[in-house]
């Protein structure tokens, strides 16, 4: 199974590899105010999944800080609840077999 996901990981890469070095044409980009950026368009591309994938870990960061709160703090009260005694309740006595 692992052989079949590796397999699929690298014909994958392979495909986006080869799309990437066909899109290799100058792009423009026309941004606000007259600033004109020209480069290929594969590199517009990369640039522009990089600013993405820190998007979204920006937005990621104040769930991440939340949840490992949460965690230590669920830490601490299990580690407090393991250390208190417990109190056991006398089991009433089992009625005799005939």
């Amino acid at each position: 199974m692992k052989f079949i996901v590796w397999l699929i990981r690298v014909l994958v890469f392979v495909l986006l590899l080869v799309l990437a070095l066909s899109n290799t044409q100058t792009a423009t980009l026309n941004f606000l105010a007259g600033y004109v950026w020209q480069a290929p368009l594969i590199l517009i591309g990369l640039v522009f999944f990089i600013v993405g994938l820190l998007a979204g870990l920006v937005s990621a960061l104040p769930m991440l800080f939340r949840l490992r709160f949460e965690n230590g703090r669920l830490k601490r009260e299990l580690r407090i609840a393991r250390e208190a005694p417990v109190a056991v309740e006398p089991q009433p006595p089992m009625p005799p077999l005939i």
